[in-house]
């Protein structure tokens, strides 16, 4: 298996995440079905039972949507401490090898020496 292969691979933590994120989909695309269920129920008399059905699969997609909203921003936040996740840090160091450009088309543009430039982090 070569590195790049193994980089890209999932581990179970970002598995787990994704399962999760799916099972919401899932539950929030069963909503209008469990709409058309509890309407259906509704004519056929079980007027509190069409609430229930409707009302207890708007709870769990509701449910599931958080829970993979959490899930997804505790991945995410452990991926950026780890620091397997390329993010670029931008600090002075990284630009000090490039040109600045000499000549400009605008008219009433300063330009400024290395010695004028600050830093604010």
């Amino acid at each position: 298996m070569t590195d790049w292969f193994a980089e890209r691979t999932p581990d179970r933590s970002a598995k787990a995440v994704i399962a999760v994120t799916l099972f919401a989909l899932l539950l929030v695309a069963a909503v209008p079905v469990a709409l058309l269920a509890g309407v259906v129920l509704m004519l056929l008399g079980h007027v509190v039972g069409g609430f229930v059905l409707f009302g207890g699969s708007i709870l769990a997609a509701a449910a599931a949507v958080g829970l993979a909203g959490v899930s997804g921003t505790r991945h995410l936040r452990k991926l950026l401490t780890r620091g397997s996740f390329p993010v670029v840090q931008p600090d002075g160091s990284q630009y000090t090898n490039v040109a600045e450009p000499e000549g400009s088309d605008y008219t009433n543009v300063v330009q400024l020496d290395r010695s004028q430039y600050t830093e604010v982090r």
